[in-house]
């Protein structure tokens, strides 16, 4: 209690400016990710992509990222611990918030695209074990992150592989390609918009009090798919659009998928904005709160005006500064993508975000995305993978969890010899 009475207004600059460090690495690496493919794919340029994505992450995260004011994100430790020692759950927030920048920023300059969820919450695991003890983990809850690892990113393989093959078999290897894929690139777009719309609302504005059953869900995102397949099955017999085609041509095929893949990452940016700046903010209002209150935690409470657009502009200058790294190693390093194939990834780790939405399964968007584009190399042949940047991927995945509670612990000790 003493640090929060002698150091409130320090500790809350502090973690005000270790919080903005998270979000740069949120920008620098999570964000990357949304973009990568169609940056990969020669759909759009990397500064395009950054444009797009700065649009909609910060919208995302400023307009729907606002459910972040419980103290301690995703149920990993029990607040209620710390309620004689808000001065170690203080520190402990701001070493979390160091070490989890820390590390996305070292995978950054690697070009690894890593979990921030996943880096946070080994932070936090890390202070506490050595302040409460391995008894305040809540462990089921990381061997369902640990699960994940293998889950997700096989269920978005699977997909992905699935998805490229159907588009394999009904227009590329077919006598006219561009005949069919105005013929069944509608149903494409159906299918994208009514699963784009269904993770739009129900991960990206949840916040917003858009409190919708499953079933209104459902019927809202199946009428606007119907209306998306309508205005496509028109447009893509256009005159406008088949001046830019050439009959039977390849290229004019994969235009179609640029359009659905663009699409797609728009809504996984804005849905990936509104969840993951939590990340960055979560533990910072935890801070901001346990010093407004004189050093009481409580569970609830409104979320200070200046701290969503801190993560935002975090996130954006992040994306900025570094962010083609990791764009390279998706877009890239893994395997070549077209705009069918970047196509089919995106859509694969959106159904996939559905479904463990729905399931409530721990799940890493970087991860899922990556095993999606690992399902269309191998719809191509082993050959067609990468397998050295694939072991650096899969190695970083493994450590991200005790490397963010090894920086946090290092950061912890260090807070609070200063502080005392």
């Amino acid at each position: 209690m003493e640090i929060i009475n002698a150091y409130g207004t320090w500790l809350v600059l502090i973690t005000a400016a270790f919080g903005f460090f998270m979000a740069f690495g949120i920008g620098a690496n999570d964000v990357s990710n949304s973009m990568g493919t169609s940056v990969g794919s020669g759909t759009i340029t990397a500064k395009q992509a950054i444009i797009i994505a700065l649009i909609f992450e910060s919208a995302g995260a400023y307009l729907a990222g606002g459910e972040v004011t419980e103290t301690i994100k995703s149920g990993v430790i029990d607040p209620t611990q710390f309620v004689d020692m808000p001065d170690v759950l203080a520190l402990g927030m701001l070493s979390a918030l160091f070490a989890s920048g820390a590390w996305l920023f070292i995978a950054t300059k690697m070009g690894w695209p890593v979990s921030g969820t996943h880096t946070i919450i080994g932070a936090l695991i890390g202070f506490a074990c050595i302040t409460i003890g391995p008894s305040s983990v809540d462990w089921s809850t990381i061997g369902g992150i640990v699960g994940s690892w293998f889950i997700t990113p096989v269920i978005a393989g699977l997909l992905a592989y699935t998805i490229f093959a159907s588009i394999q078999k009904l227009i590329f290897d077919t006598e006219e390609p561009l005949k069919n894929a105005q013929k069944y690139g509608p149903y494409y777009m159906a299918i994208t918009v009514f699963v784009l719309c269904i993770v739009t609302m129900a991960k990206g504005l949840k916040h917003v009090g858009l409190n919708l059953s499953n079933n209104e869900t459902l019927v809202i995102s199946l009428l606007i798919s119907i209306v998306g397949m309508i205005f496509c099955h028109f447009y893509f017999r256009s005159k406008t659009f088949t001046a830019k085609a050439r009959k039977g041509s390849f290229g004019s095929v994969e235009k179609i998928f640029s359009i659905l893949m663009l699409l797609t990452a728009c809504a996984m940016a804005f849905a990936h904005g509104s969840n993951d700046v939590a990340n960055a903010i979560g533990p910072l209002s935890s801070v901001v709160s346990i010093v407004q209150n004189g050093g009481k935690i409580i569970s609830g409470g409104d979320l200070a005006w200046w701290i969503l657009p801190l993560g935002a502009l975090g996130i954006a200058i992040g994306l900025i500064a570094m962010g083609q790294k990791v764009m390279a190693t998706v877009g890239s390093g893994i395997t070549d993508l077209t705009p069918s194939r970047g196509f089919a990834a995106q859509f694969a780790t959106a159904m996939t975000v559905v479904v463990a939405s729905g399931t409530g399964l721990p799940i890493s968007t970087t991860q899922t995305l990556v095993g999606a584009i690992l399902g269309i190399g191998f719809a191509r042949g082993i050959a067609a993978l990468n397998l050295t940047v694939i072991r650096n991927i899969i190695s970083s995945w493994v450590v991200t969890l005790p490397a963010g509670a090894f920086f946090a612990i290092v950061i912890f000790y260090i807070l609070r010899a200063i502080f005392h």
